[in-house]
This record gives structure tokens, C-alpha cells and sequence, in this order.
């Protein structure tokens, strides 16, 4: 176990990982199947790798960079993060519609503004109403 927990405390000392980013790092490093299993355990047990946590983490950072609950759920999705951590993050955010308003008052309504918020994940009425310009702007 003692290359793979010297490998994976590299890893997660440079960023948090979930648990299917880390496996798929230590394996394409080399680190045997079985050792592997072994300290993903261990490093669950002492708290060093928490899919919770890093959902919560992953999903406040993808908000905080204009991103809507689509885009942060597909991308927690390809993390390896289970349906039900991935409504738990979501529903720590502050609401889709109010990050869609700030993005709205800092760019200003219309159609570049919608075709943004739809590129960045965003829901179809924030999209709608950001292209109809009904999100009123805080100013």
C-alpha cells in the first residue's frame, strides 16, 4: 500500500480528487488493482477523500465561474458523482435564476446575453428571460 498512499496524498495535496478521478489517476499510474482498493479505503476512513465534500466544492467553484446547474451536473456526473451527492451540491447553491440575474445586470439583456447563459448550462426560462430582457437588472 505504500506506493499508493504516497501517490495518492501527492495527488490530493495538489487538489481534491472524488474517488473515481483519484482510481483512474493511481491506475493510469500503474498502482496494482488490489493495493489500489486498499488505500482508497483507508484514505475514506481518515477523511482524506469525500465524494460529499468534493461535490460541494466542485459545485460552489463551477458557480461561482457562471455556471448553471446543467453544466455543474454533467460535470459532476463525469467526476463519478452519485445522482444523489450531485442534488445535495445543487441544492447548496445559491438559486440558478438569482446567478442568471447577476450575469444578466453585468452584461445586459439579449439575445448574446441568453445565447451565453445557454452555453454556460443554464435552464431554458433563464435563457428565455434573459433574451426577453424580463430579468430586470440590478443597478
Amino acid at each position: 500500500m505504500g506506493e499508493a498512499l504516497a501517490a495518492a496524498t501527492r495527488a490530493l495535496a495538489r487538489r481534491d480528487y472524488s474517488e473515481r478521478g483519484l482510481r483512474e489517476k493511481l491506475q493510469r499510474a500503474g498502482i496494482d488493482v488490489s493495493e489500489l482498493d486498499e488505500t482508497l479505503e483507508e484514505l475514506r476512513h481518515v477523511g482524506l477523500l469525500d465524494d460529499e465534500r468534493f461535490a460541494g466544492r466542485r459545485a460552489r467553484a463551477l458557480a461561482e465561474r457562471g455556471k448553471g446547474d446543467q453544466a455543474i451536473r454533467f460535470d459532476l456526473r463525469r467526476q463519478g458523482i452519485d445522482a444523489e451527492l450531485i442534488d445535495s451540491a445543487l441544492g447548496e447553491l445559491q438559486p440558478e435564476r438569482a446567478r442568471a440575474e447577476r450575469i444578466v445586470s453585468r452584461r445586459g439583456a439579449g439575445a448574446k446575453t441568453a445565447r451565453l447563459l445557454a452555453s454556460r448550462g443554464f435552464d431554458r426560462e433563464a435563457v428565455e428571460l434573459a433574451a426577453e430582457a424580463r430579468i430586470a437588472p440590478e443597478r
